[in-house]
């Protein structure tokens, strides 16, 4: 099978290329590296079966040409992390709305099956937890740039299911529950790559807020695996899924846990919200999915657990810190 990824050279990106290389398919890139990096997908370079082109999702004529060219387009291409949502809203909400009003156009001439990632953030303020993929959204204010993430994702979802159900084309959408694991950057945000970084250095965690606010994390071959099963699920076409853990942990027990595993004495600094992202910043106290629609429909379960995701992450900052250890 060909299969097009857009933010290939992303976190997760790279990971699905690695995946489906292995599964025998064949792998075209379109990234522009705008929050994707060469060095995740350098390595893949060798592989006949594995093909990328640096440019924008928004050059129409090579996107269409490479989705002519494919079997089935996985959408990543977007604005990703709290920082540069908040710091960058007109080309988050460009970013994404604009791109995958493309994507789905272009695939919709030759009905190119479509799986469209969208994010656990679409659930806003929701206090209903587990979140299921049929329960309410609940957005704060337009004058809260913090929303607007959401509010593209969700728009990227509604033109997603009304090209199913107005043009039969075939898509797929998923939520992405904050997913993690090795290559992801703290950059913009992340905040499990930032506290395992600050913990080798034996700088202090920044935790933002009051650390009470809860979260599922998921490792990225677990998320990877997802997408390829859904990719291929006949049952999928049309639907809503999450995709994530529904091991909770709240963010001051992260900053523990972190700091435990790397053995580091660290101190734990708590930094106000409107510190880091301005006035006004809201966030949501828990975020938790119901991961049984997923289950019941390809079997999925989370096969690492925190503590693993962890280790994994530590694991890998530890390989960074001895690269610049060399180079130095």
């Amino acid at each position: 099978m060909k299969v097009l990824i857009t933010g290939g050279a992303g976190f997760i990106g790279s990971h699905l290329c690695e995946y489906l290389l292995h599964q025998g398919d064949h792998v075209f890139v379109l990234d522009d590296l705008s929050t994707g990096a060469i060095e995740n997908i350098v390595h893949l370079k060798g592989n006949s079966c594995f093909h990328y082109t640096i440019d924008s999702i928004m050059n129409i004529p090579l996107a269409a040409e490479l989705v002519d060219r494919c079997d089935i387009v996985y959408h990543l291409a977007a604005a990703v992390g709290v920082r540069l949502i908040v710091e960058s809203p007109v080309r988050t909400i460009e970013t994404n709305i604009r791109g995958t009003e493309i994507i789905l156009d272009l695939a919709n001439k030759k009905k190119k099956k479509v799986i469209i990632t969208s994010t656990s953030e679409v659930y806003g303020k929701a206090s209903k937890v587990p979140f299921s993929e049929t329960a309410d959204l609940v957005l704060g204010s337009t004058d809260k740039g913090r929303w607007s993430y959401a509010c593209s994702k969700a728009i990227d979802e509604f033109l997603a299911l009304a090209y199913w159900r107005e043009k039969k084309l075939p898509v797929v959408v998923v939520r992405l529950f904050n997913t993690v694991g090795p290559r992801q950057t703290g950059q913009y945000g992340m905040v499990l790559p930032n506290f395992v970084r600050q913990a080798l250095s034996e700088e202090p965690l920044t935790v933002f807020g009051d650390g009470q606010q809860a979260r599922c994390f998921c490792h990225v071959s677990d998320v990877v695996r997802a997408l390829a099963a859904l990719g291929q699920e006949p049952g999928a076409i049309g639907q809503v899924f999450n995709i994530g853990s529904d091991e909770e942990v709240t963010i001051l027990g992260l900053a523990e846990r972190v700091r435990a595993a790397c053995g580091s004495s660290s101190e734990i600094r708590f930094i106000p919200y409107w510190d880091a992202y301005g006035s006004g910043f809201e966030d949501m106290q828990r975020r938790v999915p119901d991961i049984s629609k997923i289950g019941q429909l390809i079997g999925y379960r989370p096969t690492l657990n925190l503590d693993q995701i962890i280790a994994s992450v530590i694991d890998y900052q530890k390989s960074l810190l001895g690269l610049k250890a060399q180079r130095c």
